[in-house]
């Protein structure tokens, strides 16, 4: 009877049973509202958009006001002016109040400096907006690998439970074989030493299960319970469009890190214009209005403010020489030009390459799925074959723990492929640029 029951003993190991656990789509929600990642990321977004109008201020008004209030105390005796103006002598001692309003109207009229750093600062805008839709597009990756990571080492703890127990009934009957004296001693020490070993392999899968579901639980801020698994009818279809190169250009053109590192390269263009400008005149509009009075208390009464002035001008300034500041900031922003622009080579190699490294993955990952999946029931077929002849006497010990063993790395290959399978496809259009939500509704449509 227990011939009979191993192979669907490892079957049922990996075979998904129905239920009503957390699916993809509430991982997905939790990370969303959680994810340190990603709130870094909108974090960056946010501060970077915040140099637009920082930049902008530079061109527009600029409104100031002022008021100065001046007392001045003199000891002894004071001179003060009469009404015929003769200068009188009076004792003891006084104080003058001054005071003064000011405002002042700036507007920049040509500042091309200032000009170029707006621009530059648009461009940053632009490329940290890229840079965080890369992170909400590997959010979307880094739910789905975590979620599968999980599901993976629970197949492989079922997988090494059921390889436990296939060693423990070979243990158990090639010892009672022995006592029988149908078997060997070797026969019995070699059945518990593969069955002690299994074991340790066993506790060693339930560890890595425990460090899947923090890792998931590092993503989602919240515990982890009973998982939906993926369903073992997969449609195994082709990456559409079924052609390498689109999938490269598509890369090429739409990967959110590699429009970062373009807007990043704009960005430092204007840059570069605005620290050339240093060497140009600027021309600014002004008006200014001023108003004086004073007041002293020798002569009470006869303190006033006088009639107020307004100026109104043209400023313009000329840089002649600032001990070589311009030059070396032209420089900087070459250099850092420069340096960007190798950034944005790199990833757009990058891009292309995994574009088609992803595809190829999908488009054989069909065959490779199939082929596994062909050989977990060849394997189950041996081993029953294998165990039948081991208990009639015409199999070895050792045919039959290759045959177990061979079932279970068979079975284990199976789930990581399969899930592999599903978790490149969406690697594949991340590459591309063109990962959303509506992806991740279908993967989560798999699971069961």
């Amino acid at each position: 009877m227990r011939v009979k029951l191993l192979p669907v003993l490892l079957l049922l190991a990996v075979a998904p049973f129905p239920g009503h656990g957390e699916d993809l789509m509430d991982a997905y929600r939790q990370a969303v509202a959680n994810d340190p990642v990603l709130a870094t990321a909108d974090a960056h977004r946010l501060l970077v958009a915040e140099g637009v109008p920082v930049a902008r201020a530079a061109l527009l008004p600029q409104l100031s006001a002022g008021l100065e209030m001046d007392q001045i105390h003199s000891g002894g005796s004071t001179q003060t002016t009469s009404g015929n103006g003769n200068i009188v002598q009076t004792g003891g001692g006084g104080h003058v109040r001054d005071r003064s309003l000011t405002g002042n109207l700036s507007q920049p009229i040509i500042d091309l400096s200032a000009i170029a750093n707006l621009r530059a600062a648009h461009a940053a805008r632009d490329a940290q907006e890229q840079v965080y839709q890369a992170a909400l597009q590997n959010l979307y990756v880094r739910v789905a690998n975590a979620y599968f990571n999980v599901l993976v080492s629970r197949d492989m703890v079922d997988i090494n439970r059921a390889y436990e127990d296939a060693y423990k009934q070979e243990y158990d009957q090639t010892s009672s074989r022995f006592k029988n004296g149908l078997s060997m001693a070797a026969d019995v020490s070699q059945s518990k030493a593969l069955y002690l070993f299994i074991k340790a392999q066993r506790i060693s899968a339930e560890d890595a299960l425990k460090d899947a579901r923090r890792a998931l639980q590092q993503i989602t801020g919240k515990p982890v319970g009973e998982l939906k698994k993926l369903r073992d009818d997969l449609p195994m279809q082709a990456p559409q469009p079924d052609n390498e190169q689109a999938w490269v250009d598509a890369a090429l053109k739409t990967n959110p890190t590699v429009l970062a590192a373009r807007y990043a390269v704009t960005s430092d263009e204007h840059k570069v214009t605005a620290a050339r400008a240093g060497h140009l005149p600027t021309l600014t509009a002004g008006v200014g209005y001023n108003k004086f009075g004073q007041w002293s208390n020798t002569m009470p009464g006869t303190g006033a403010y006088g009639p107020a002035t307004t100026t109104v001008g043209l400023t313009l300034t000329i840089p002649l020489f600032s001990g070589g500041l311009t030059h070396a900031q032209v420089k900087q922003a070459l250099y850092q030009r420069d340096a960007d622009q190798g950034v944005l080579e790199t990833q757009r190699r990058q891009a292309a390459r995994d574009a088609a490294n992803y595809f190829n993955l999908v488009t054989d990952g069909i065959e490779q799925v199939d082929s596994a999946r062909d050989s977990v029931e060849a394997a189950q077929k041996t081993v029953a074959s294998m165990r039948a002849g081991y208990t009639i006497g015409t199999q070895s010990l050792t045919n039959v723990v290759f045959a177990i063993q061979y079932l279970a790395n068979m079975q284990s290959e199976y789930t990581v492929v399969r899930h592999q399978f599903v978790l490149n496809k969406l690697l594949l259009k991340q590459a591309a640029g063109t990962i959303d939500m509506r992806d991740l509704e279908a993967v989560n449509g798999l699971l069961q």
